[in-house]
């Protein structure tokens, strides 16, 4: 058996160190057209910002190594340009000319490579992208060399790292996303603390608006935003996606969609003998079933075992699962996660789902350092099934999105968030930890203990409903909505004439500081006869979602009315 796999990194690798493990007799040839084929390339950012010194550390296997560990014939600077998927032949270019070799079974891991839009001047030696170790040395090399401007063009995962990394540089760092916030897929919310944090690390944040151009410069270049900014760079930083690198093998007759490749359960092309894993392959998203390329580590590495075993034990082989696109990032002090869908994508699916807004501590508030945790979940209207949940916050964060990814990948509800039996001692969590309380609050909006308004209703609530503020008298003098009216929990049971007369019939839509004491007193006032809602994530989620927004709506003066 003689199995070629074209592309290193995750997914390939992962294949030739498994098929290796399962059968000592194969040929297992890897073909890489870069300089490295085993690098951790999420470690890239971290090199450019000093924390990975040596480039060289990045280097998880070389060919020497894999050659020694697992007898595997590794041959970077191999460029694959044609296949012939009848003849089982490829086609490769070296450095020594173009040569043809066949194959029994071939593995596709091709990854993907960074978008180039179409604006003038990005071939300016100035513009780079942080896609590989000779990226991350040349960012690096410039920065050492005195540059103190640098302009990030795409705020995703990647492009917040390099900003990150530039900011701890010292630089001067202006971050350009097209969408209306950082982190794209995060929810706006959120999306917001992420902003704050880039603006309280020293970064310049222009979001909402595309650049139309680099103007390449004697000493510098100036990016030219679409609004008619313009920002001077010692350096630019693309990163504003990327799409699968799939042209050859698309040429050669292997279907895909919009670029990516096709493949069944089990990572099988269309063409015999064929199979393909990692960022360059079309996966189903295993909530919504939207077919998409997943760039992820994760996803890649454990595709690619799983094809190996579809290859040479296909009576073992476990299909490879949808995948939930989990994913985290640190943003200075920050660290945001998100796994399963988010709101527009279940939107766009056509799905029925309840938001939940939680912020409670990352363990018990006694305890010294106790970290709010920012934590969004979504669950299906019919049966509470998890669809999707994100979190931002300062500790606690990937430990709570990793469990919540877990209970969405066993179809978990939120009544099984309630019973999950979590670790708790006073420095780690709590007796109800927040996956727990993510589960309590789901179930009860799912019985009819609990109803919910959100952030996104604010303007309906003030013209249609009574606002009722449930806060202290300090925190609602602090900023309060318009026309709110201002009844501490602790005194609204003696006070429900007063709400009544103020309400004049209309509903009431009650808010706290989190959602906590305004789910209380939404109880109270349901069970008065009250037509009530209260605030999915009280206060601290409103002024989120509103953003820049808050400080003209909020009223920081006037005495409350009913106070």
């Amino acid at each position: 058996m003689k199995i070629v796999i074209v592309g290193g990194v995750g997914g390939g690798m992962s294949a030739a160190a498994r098929a290796r493990r399962l059968d000592e007799s194969a040929e297992i040839v890897v073909l890489d057209r870069g300089e490295h084929v085993s690098y951790a390339s999420c470690g890239l950012p971290y090199h450019l910002s000093g924390e990975i010194p040596d480039a060289g550390d990045l280097l998880v296997q070389t060919p020497e190594s894999l050659r020694a560990a697992l007898d595997l014939d590794v041959r970077t600077r191999h460029d694959v340009v044609g296949l012939d998927t009848a003849a089982r032949r490829l086609t490769v270019r070296t450095d020594a000319g173009t040569e043809s070799l066949g194959y029994d079974a071939l593995v596709l891991s091709p990854g993907a490579r960074a978008v180039r839009p179409p604006l003038p001047g990005l071939d300016s030696p100035r513009v780079r992208t942080l896609r590989s170790i000779p990226d991350a040395v040349a960012l690096r090399d410039r920065v050492d060399d005195g540059a103190r401007r640098a302009v990030v063009l795409g705020a995703g995962f990647i492009g917040l790292e390099a900003a990150e990394a530039l900011v701890a540089r010292g630089l001067e760092v202006t971050v350009v996303e097209l969408a209306p916030h950082p982190l794209p897929p995060l929810e706006p919310e959120l999306a917001t603390l992420v902003t704050d944090e880039l603006e309280r690390l020293g970064a310049t944040v222009r979001a909402g608006v595309a650049a139309s151009a680099v103007e390449p410069g004697a000493d510098h270049d100036t990016v030219v935003l679409a609004d008619g900014t313009r920002v001077a760079a010692d350096l630019v930083v693309l990163s504003v996606g990327v799409r699968p690198d799939t042209e050859v093998f698309e040429a050669a007759g292997i279907a895909c969609e919009r670029g990516a490749i096709v493949v069944d359960p089990h990572g099988r092309t269309s063409a015999p003998g064929v199979w393909a894993v990692g960022d360059a392959t079309l996966s189903t998203d295993a909530v919504t079933g939207a077919l998409r390329p997943v760039a992820l580590a994760g996803p890649a590495n454990r595709a690619g075992r799983q094809v190996a075993d579809a290859i040479l034990r296909p009576e073992h082989a476990r299909p490879v699962p949808p995948a939930l696109g989990t994913a985290v990032v640190r943003v200075g002090e920050l660290t945001a996660a998100s796994t399963g869908a988010n709101r527009a994508g279940l939107r766009a699916a056509g799905t029925a789902f309840h938001t939940l807004h939680l912020h409670p501590s990352h363990h018990v508030g006694w305890f010294p350092g106790a970290e709010q945790v920012h934590l969004v979940v979504h669950a299906a209207a019919d049966d509470g099934r998890l669809l999707g949940a994100q979190a931002v916050g300062r500790a606690g964060v990937d430990k709570r999105v990793d469990v919540l990814a877990t209970a969405i990948r066993a179809r978990m509800t939120t009544a099984d968030l309630v019973d999950l039996d979590l670790a708790y001692a006073p420095p780690y969590g709590a007796a109800k930890d927040p996956v727990n309380l993510a589960g309590m609050v789901g179930t009860n909006v799912l019985d009819g203990t609990l109803r919910l308004w959100y952030a996104e209703e604010v303007d309906d609530a003030l013209a249609t409903s009574l606002v009722l503020d449930v806060r202290s008298r300090a925190e609602f003098a602090s900023g309060h909505l318009p026309g709110a009216v201002n009844v501490p929990h602790t005194e609204l049971r003696d006070r429900l004439d007063e709400v009544a007369a103020a309400a004049a019939g209309r509903p009431v839509r009650a808010l706290c500081g989190s959602g906590v004491r305004s789910h209380v007193a939404h109880r109270v006032l349901a069970q008065a006869g009250h037509d009530s809602a209260s605030l999915s994530g009280g206060m601290l989620t409103l002024r989120a979602a509103l953003g820049p927004r808050a400080s003209d709506l909020l009223v920081t003066e006037g005495e409350p009315a009913l106070a």
